[in-house]
């Protein structure tokens, strides 16, 4: 759901960098103290920066998706080390990447990381999992998860009717754009609860909203907390590696979600503006992206993907951890 700068208006663009950042202000500000977050923040970013390069075919189709990770990362950091660890990803994958536009960068940070790690998580997550068990968490993921990208899915066609794109006709463009996110939303949500499901049975203090909530004891109760920090970053970290130099050569080739929409809509996968604005922000992308599309320049490699995805891991790895560190020492 990365989108290009085309699909914006200078003003609309510019509206959605002020209002992300005011969600990103509040983020900051909600965050609190706990300097073992900042691992955590780097660590996880990086997982789902490796996750977000797995496109997988959605049956019937001819599209594709892939995690976006805002419910994962709330469930696991709080909704505002997740905001920021994903708005991290996004300007990694923007700058570095070309993946989604600098002048789209608030508006992705809004649909994808706002929708999600404020939006499904405080309006589904938090309510359906008032008492932790496994079948609670399934279904606030799932739920949670479907409800982000259908938020996020339609902000993006608000977005592009109110920037006058007139290939992409309002009713039919939502039509389109909320049925796909709905089928990726499904897949997503069963990964995200696959994933939280395996760390309430191995760190199920992870899981706890506050301290005076309890773990409900349907089917079993959660093992004592083990408090071997170090082991599980790594684990963390060489799934990130696994995903990111190996699972990433099986995505699919199928445009995503927005791409087809789009591809139904108006006929075309991509929508070129001409502007002022349009042209510095794609020059300023062209200086700055080390491996546009994660491929290679002027040539395509079946190493290009692992080295985009490890490459990639490693400067969320960095930023994510640094912007962190940097927050809480000045908090402290």
């Amino acid at each position: 759901m990365h989108m290009g700068d085309a699909l914006l208006s200078p003003a609309v663009g510019g509206g959605m960098w002020v209002l992300s950042a005011a969600a990103l202000g509040c983020a900051v500000k909600a965050t609190g103290r706990d300097d073992k977050k900042v691992p955590m923040m780097s660590v996880l970013g990086a997982f789902i920066f490796a996750g977000q390069m797995i496109n997988f075919t959605i049956p019937g189709t001819g599209s594709s998706g892939h995690i976006g990770g805002g419910i994962l990362l709330a469930a696991l950091l709080g909704a505002g080390p997740a905001l920021l660890a994903l708005a991290v990803v996004l300007l990694i994958q923007c700058l570095f990447f070309a993946d989604g536009g600098l002048l789209a960068y608030g508006a992705n940070v809004f649909n994808i990381g706002v929708c999600a790690c404020v939006g499904g998580y405080y309006l589904v997550y938090r309510p359906l999992l008032r008492r932790l068990s496994p079948k609670r968490l399934t279904v606030a993921a799932i739920a949670a998860v479907v409800a982000g990208l259908q938020l996020g899915a339609f902000a993006v066609v608000a977005e592009t009717y109110f920037s006058g794109v007139a290939e992409l006709p309002f009713r039919s463009f939502l039509w389109l754009m909320q049925p796909i996110h709905l089928a990726i939303g499904v897949v997503e949500g069963c990964v995200t609860a696959a994933v939280l499901n395996y760390v309430y049975r191995v760190r199920p203090e992870l899981l706890a909203l506050t301290p005076e909530e309890t773990f409900a004891s349907e089917s079993f109760a959660p093992p004592a907390p083990r408090r071997n920090h170090r082991r599980w970053l790594l684990a963390w970290a060489t799934a990130t590696v696994v995903i990111a130099g190996g699972l990433s050569l099986l995505a699919s080739e199928y445009p995503d979600g927005l791409e087809w929409a789009m591809g139904k809509a108006s006929g075309e996968r991509e929508i070129v503006r001409a502007g002022a604005t349009h042209e510095l922000a794609a020059a300023t992308v062209a200086k700055t992206a080390i491996m546009p599309d994660y491929q290679f320049a002027g040539e395509k490699s079946p190493l290009a993907a692992p080295t985009a995805g490890l490459l990639g891991v490693a400067l969320s790895v960095g930023l994510a951890g640094g912007a962190g560190a940097l927050l809480y020492r000045n908090k402290s």
